[in-house]
């Protein structure tokens, strides 16, 4: 008697589990784990920015959003650079790379992104760059992404 009671309990916790998806929701899977980078087709002023997210247990944890030059320096690692454009524009890509890398790791998604003056050009490489990204983490599509540079920008 004893063991059809126990054996009716483990049967009832199981079906729960079962029915309740272990404590899950659909929301909380909306990524797959995984990396996923998109990069701009084409260089801006020297520079071809690029995206990477890290997905684990269906959030991100990590954003990098920077430049490269053709010889591969990294563009908020140019201090001269850095100097200048923060005289001119009030910022800076050591600044908005990482505000903008912050928002999307904070909110998750796009149309959260607040664009910062001085820097709304890179600011809408990376809202689009992150849609792409976005949509493959929903999928688990690990490809690199080629995100069309607009004509304006050229």
């Amino acid at each position: 008697m004893k063991r059809h009671r126990i054996l009716g309990i483990l049967l009832g916790l199981l079906l729960c589990m079962m029915i309740s998806g272990c404590g899950s929701s659909e929301g909380e899977n909306k990524f797959v784990d995984g990396y996923y980078t998109a990069v701009m087709s084409d260089y801006s002023f020297g520079w071809k920015e690029y995206v990477t997210i890290c997905v684990m247990e269906h959030k991100i944890v990590s954003v990098e959003y920077n430049a490269r030059n053709k010889a591969g320096f990294i563009k908020s690692w140019d201090s001269a650079y850095m100097r200048n454009m923060n005289s001119v524009m009030g910022i800076y890509p050591n600044r908005y790379t990482r505000d903008y890398a912050a928002q999307l790791l904070e909110t998750e998604e796009t149309t959260e992104i607040d664009l910062l003056t001085g820097a709304t050009s890179s600011g809408k490489n990376f809202q689009r760059m992150s849609a792409a990204l976005l949509e493959n983490a929903r999928t688990g599509n690990t490809d690199i992404q080629i995100v069309e540079t607009e004509k304006s920008e050229e």
